[in-house]
Formats: C-alpha cells, structure tokens, sequence
C-alpha cells in the first residue's frame, strides 16, 4: 500500500505514516485551501464521482463496432464525436472506418505475428463516467465532455452519450487507443485517480457537489462488485451472492465461521487511515479550524468495521437470524 493515501490532484493531502507530525508539505507547514476543501468534502460525504474502464473485449473491429452501436441503444441515441457533431442510427462500423481503426488492426496484426502467444492489444477503450442517483444527468453529460475536450482533445479520437436509463445517471465513453500521433494511451490505476479527480473538478465548476477520494480513506473496505454480479445481485440472480451466503450461513450454523486472510491486511490499512485521520483533526485544530476537526473526529468515529466481504455476509445474516439464547455465532476468528 502507498503510503501516500490522502491525495489531491498533483500533490498529497497527507502522509499517514507520519501520523500528523511535522504537519502537511507546502504553505510553511500548513493546510493549503484547496486541502481544507477536501477534507471537507470527505468528511461531509460528498458524492463520490465513479470512472470504471469496462472489461468486455475491444480487440477487434467486430467487437468495437458492437460495443458503440450498445451505447448508442442501436440507433435510439446521438453520440456526441470529439468536433460535437451528433451522429444518428447505428454509426458504429462508419465512425470505425473514420477512425482508421481498420488500418491500426493491420498494424497489430502484424506485431502480433512478430510476438506470438501475446493478447492483442485493445483498439478502443470503453469507460463510463457515474454519479448517485439524484445528480442532474445533463450536468453529468456537460462534466464528462468538458472532462474529455480538456484530456483527449487533438490527440485521441472519441464519441460519448448520456444513458439515463438507470437511476444513475451515466456517460459512455468510447476512445481511440492510438493517438493522433500514434502514441498507445495504457490505463494505469494513477491515471484512473487522475481522471476520477479532474471528472469530479468539472463537475464541481458546474456547481455539483463532487469528491474523489480513496475507499480506504472513507473508511470503506467494501469492494464495488464486478458489474455482472451487480447486476445480477440487483435483480436477486446472482450464483454468485447466493453461494456466498449459503457458505457463510453454513458456518455461522456450526459455529466454525472463519475470516479469509484478507482481514488482516484491511485491519492494518484502516489503522493507516485513522492515525492520518487524526494527524488531520490535530493539524486543523492548530490552525485554528476547530469545527472542522471536530467533523474529521466525527467522521472518524462514525466509520464502520474494516470487515471483509464474508464478514460483512455474516454480520447481515445474524441481523435476519434470531440470536441462539446460548451465544451468537462468532462474526470473526
């Protein structure tokens, strides 16, 4: 783990490990604002902004021409290209010809011949940008292309469109792996912090309440499941969250419920986060932002337990399973 785990865009917000001492970097020692306004924003939970890159196959012409005729719902939606131009019906095989995605598929399938055994690079890159039920969808549409003029613009070509569909509102991104320049754009997990941060920066000059922070600084251990279990789980499909539970409830019943080895490692990052935490509310309270440090304390303590995902099944079970009048089965071992 990056020791590193409080960030704003460019520069850490704190050092956990330094427990508070010596007090931030920069401004003499002191808070910068716009560190003050992300603590704010943490603690008073703001809105969460959610970049995801989708896993489903893009490495080849077949697929990424499905993949935009999906997120144009088949011709029901405009998608926005990179000049604004709105293209209608299923664009999908037209615009791939006007990217040229045809000759760089030449291109890697060259390279591939030359490197066997190799999975073949992607010729697109799908993402979404999401925010809460409740967040205006145009003010979503407005932040994501004010989002990509600034990061894509004259380097990778790109469509996007506004789904609306679930209460979620969400937009579709589809961008052209090779640049302008022919350079490969590779997605690295700094490079999703820094579009989760710009992403939540446009929204907010929108006038739309919006953070980007780490789970772990939230004090949240629970992972975003993959998005087909998601899905699956909202309609109460999911094998998945079935066997779970059924593997839980079995060893809640014979008393033998035993915690993965993931638990420790979620133990020790969350007493990272609370020493930063109180580095935090001790660094405020001598800067004289007293109200505010009480809010970090408060946010602090209103935490909930660093518990895995089998803990979490287990704790929920026992909320729905009267209490045996000998003992409640043991949520950790």
């Amino acid at each position: 783990m990056s020791k590193q785990i409080f960030r704003i865009p460019g520069e850490p917000l704190l050092d956990p490990v330094s427990h508070g001492r010596g007090g931030p970097h920069g401004a003499g020692g002191r808070l910068t604002p716009a560190q003050v306004e992300q603590i704010r924003r943490t603690v008073r939970r703001a809105p969460e902004v959610v970049v995801k890159v989708l896993p489903r196959d893009s490495n080849s012409l077949k697929a990424a021409g499905k993949h935009l005729d999906y997120i144009g719902r088949y011709g029901e939606l405009d998608l926005e290209t990179d000049d604004g131009e709105q293209l209608q019906g299923r664009v999908g095989k037209a615009l791939l010809e006007e990217w040229d995605l045809d000759i760089d598929d030449v291109r890697r399938q060259a390279d591939l011949a030359a490197t066997k055994g190799r999975k073949p690079p992607k010729l697109i890159h799908k993402l979404m940008f999401s925010m809460p039920p409740g967040t205006p969808p145009d003010k979503v549409l407005g932040a994501v292309r004010n989002f990509a003029r600034e990061e894509f613009a004259l380097q990778h070509r790109y469509v996007l469109v506004l789904h609306t569909d679930e209460p979620h509102p969400h937009v579709h991104v589809v961008l052209k792996a090779i640049s302008e320049q022919g350079v490969r754009l590779n997605i690295q997990k700094a490079t999703l912090r820094h579009w989760r941060a710009e992403f939540a920066r446009h929204l907010r000059l929108l006038g739309v309440p919006a953070n980007a922070t780490e789970r772990a600084v939230r004090g949240e251990s629970r992972k975003a499941k993959k998005d087909g279990i998601y899905r699956a789980s909202l309609r109460g499909e999911s094998t998945y969250v079935r066997a779970q539970a059924e593997a839980v409830a079995s060893e809640l019943l014979k008393g033998d419920f035993r915690v993965e080895r993931g638990a420790q490692p979620l133990t020790e990052t969350r007493g990272e986060v609370l020493r930063g935490w109180h580095g935090v509310a001790s660094q405020l309270a001598k800067e004289g932002q007293l109200d505010l440090a009480r809010e970090v304390k408060r946010f602090v303590d209103q935490m909930s337990p660093p518990w895995t995902e089998r803990q979490w099944t287990a704790h929920e079970l026992q909320q729905h399973v009267p209490a045996s009048p000998t003992r409640e089965p043991p949520i950790t071992r």
